[in-house]
This record gives structure tokens, C-alpha cells and sequence, in this order.
């Protein structure tokens, strides 16, 4: 698979999912088959906001009142499943981030980042097909922005970004059953923002579709420019493609460059460690450093050229795109992505071997590129 477009003749649905016909849900498979959610009724929560109880009888109730919803019973089997697994996933990680202060207020930072990357894993381990899996993960990240997106510094910004990587009317959808499957107070001036959420979506053409920008270009430069204006036709000045590689170590990059553009130069960060001596465990900054300056050599001739390290972070690929589009390049992101046995066996036959424990650990910091990062993205899954 080389994109983010969901099959919408994709035969799969969420094995636990209820069907039209008999919308009960199955809590004790559920639990038997994802023990993780078990921890859930051990968490409790802020009684201001959920007077409902623990995590997990909020997340009961939120999925009880998603397949009540009128518009979810309107949509697809594919469609109803990637809702519903949301909502069962939706705050999979809040145990985890829970605090009790001294006062006993109860927090749950972070608990959304943390909770999309244990979905994606739990998704990897069900096989899901990548596109469906990650438009799980972005709702599970991005749930909430129904409820906050007014009260962010650019609120037009902020749900232009969701619909590039997720449907904002299912943003919404999801939003209605969570507030709903709780108790506070506030709950009917909430569902009134989620409405307004609506409203300014379908106002500025992003509800249940990406936002359309005038070209690939417009689109990089309003994401990587303070106050850029949406409707803006930026004029296209770049003048090479640098191409950069994304995936853990072992999962073919080499190979990938070698098959499809063996005539392009190549910074290789893992030669570089090679040729300098220094262990992928050691300090990285010699390494980063010396292909930054081959980098600039290539850009100052503009000659076109492929970047090629794991760049699983957003704020490492973040760098290296302000450093090529300020010479003037096209960015084009190249993610690969295979199951983990086979990274582990990948790295076991390369001769630069990354530690097992590193791979793991980079496999949990993963952050999936986007094409709010670059002219172009590429995503080659093989399952």
C-alpha cells in the first residue's frame, strides 16, 4: 500500500463490533480478548467531568451510546467498525497517565498520545490494514478537538490539520458518544460546542472530506508558515526533490533506495556510523552533523538526493525539512513499514545490527509522518 485512502470495498470489520441487526455488544469477549482493558476499572476519574465512575464503565457507556446514534447506524460495516474500535480504545492508555494530587484532584495527561500508539500496536497484532488502522489512531489522537478547538490560538488551523489526517464529522461523531456516555454537569453546553464544531467544519469545507488547497506546494507552505492563509496559491519555487526515509531500523530502506532510485546520492547515516566508528547506542551528534554537510553540499548544487536514517520522530524530520526547503527543495516522505518479526530478522542479517532493545524502544517513540510534514508521502506496508 503506497497511501492514507481507506478501501472503501475493504471487507474488514472489528471482530467485536455490534452488527445492525442486534446492536448488544459483547463486553465479556471483549475483555477476554484484550486483557488490557481490564486495568480500566481500576482508574478512576475526575467526578467534575465523569460522575459516571472508573475509565472502564465510561468506556461502556461511550460505546453503548455511539451504536444508539442514528448516524452511526447510517454508515457502513467498514465505517461503524472503525468508529466503534475507537471508542473501545479511546482512552486504552488513561491508567497509565493518571495522577491524584495531595488535594485529590485527579489528571490524566498525555494519555492521548499514549493511548494512540498502544491502539496502533494493538492494531499491528490484529492485522488491520494500515489505512484503517491509522484512521483509528487519529481519532483516538485527535477525539477530543470537538470539544477545544475554539478556545486554540488558530481554531481554523487546527481542524484544516485533523482533516488531513482524519474525517472531522467522525471527530464529531466520536465526540458526541464520549460525552454522552458520561455524567457532568456541563454536558449539554458541551454537546452545543460539538455542533458549532460541525458548523465550522462544513463552513470551511473540511467536515467530511480533507481540506482542498490550491496545490501540494500551498498545502506545505500554510503548514510550515506562522499566519499562512489556506486559500493561498503559493508559487512552486523548489527546484530539486530530496527524499526522506522513514521506517525502524530493518525494515528494507536499503533495499527500497536500491530497487527504485540506485542513481540517486545517498546520505546513510548507518555508513556513516560505520565509517566514523561510532556504535548506534553511542552520542549521535558527530554522525547527524557530518550528513548535514554532505546535505548542503547536494542542495547548494541542487542536486537531488535521499536522506536515509529511521527519522521516527516528528521534531528529528522536522529539523532536516526546515533545512531542505530552505534551499529550496520538494519534500517527499518515504515511509516503510513491516511486521516486527521480520524487522528483527532483517536487522539480524544486516551488517550494521541495531540492538533488539533499541528497535523496541523505537518501535514505542514511533510517530507515522504525515502530509502535514511534506509535498509528498509515500507509505509501503507489507503485511
Amino acid at each position: 500500500m503506497n497511501n492514507l485512502e481507506i478501501d472503501r470495498d475493504s471487507p474488514w470489520t472489528f471482530p467485536y463490533c455490534p452488527t445492525i441487526s442486534d446492536l448488544k455488544i459483547d463486553w465479556t469477549a471483549i475483555l477476554a480478548q484484550f486483557p488490557c482493558l481490564r486495568s480500566l476499572s481500576n482508574c478512576e476519574q475526575n467526578p467534575i467531568y465523569h460522575a459516571e465512575g472508573n475509565v472502564w464503565i465510561h468506556t461502556q457507556l461511550v460505546c453503548e451510546a455511539l451504536v444508539s446514534l442514528p448516524t452511526w447506524q447510517a454508515m457502513n460495516a467498514a465505517d461503524r467498525s472503525i468508529l466503534f474500535t475507537a471508542a473501545l480504545f479511546h482512552d486504552v492508555a488513561k491508567h497509565l497517565a493518571t495522577q491524584v494530587a495531595e488535594d485529590g484532584n485527579i489528571t490524566a495527561k498525555w494519555h492521548v498520545n499514549l493511548g494512540a500508539r498502544m491502539v496502533r500496536q494493538i492494531l499491528q497484532d490484529l492485522h488491520t490494514p494500515f489505512a484503517i488502522r491509522e484512521a483509528i489512531v487519529a481519532i483516538v489522537r485527535y477525539e477530543s478537538l470537538p470539544l477545544w478547538f475554539w478556545d486554540k490560538p488558530q481554531p481554523l488551523r487546527s481542524i484544516i490539520k485533523a482533516s488531513q489526517l482524519v474525517r472531522c464529522d467522525w471527530l464529531a461523531l466520536m465526540a458526541e458518544a464520549d460525552v454522552r456516555g458520561r455524567i457532568c454537569d456541563d454536558k449539554q453546553k458541551i454537546l452545543e460546542t460539538i455542533e458549532f464544531f460541525r458548523e465550522f467544519c462544513q463552513e470551511h469545507n473540511c467536515f467530511d472530506r480533507s481540506y482542498l488547497f490550491a496545490s501540494v506546494h500551498s498545502r506545505f507552505i500554510y503548514f510550515h508558515k506562522e499566519d499562512a492563509d489556506p486559500t493561498y496559491a503559493a508559487f512552486d519555487d523548489t527546484h530539486l526533490e530530496v527524499i526522506l526515509m522513514c521506517g525502524l531500523p530493518g525494515t528494507g530502506k536499503d533495499y527500497w533506495i536500491d530497487r527504485n532510485h540506485p542513481d540517486l546520492p545517498v546520505v546513510s547515516l548507518d555508513k556513516l556510523r560505520i565509517e566514523m566508528g561510532i556504535l548506534p547506542t553511542d552520542e549521535q551528534g558527530a554522525i547527524v552533523n557530518a550528513g548535514k554537510a554532505l546535505a548542503k553540499g547536494y542542495l547548494q548544487s541542487e542536486t537531488p538526493f535521499i536522506w536515509n536514517a529511521t527519522n521516527i520522530v516528528k521534531p528529528i524530520r522536522s529539523g532536516l525539512i526546515r533545512l531542505f526547503a530552505g534551499y529550496g527543495a520538494r519534500i517527499r516522505i518515504v515511509y516503510l513499514e513491516v511486521p516486527i518479526d521480520r524487522v528483527l530478522q532483517q536487522n539480524r542479517d544486516r551488517k550494521a545490527q541495531v540492538p533488539t532493545a533499541v528497535i523496541h524502544r523505537f518501535r514505542d517513540r514511533l510517530e507515522l509522518p504525515d502530509l502535514t510534514e511534506c509535498h509528498q508521502l509515500d507509505c509501503f506496508v507489507d503485511v
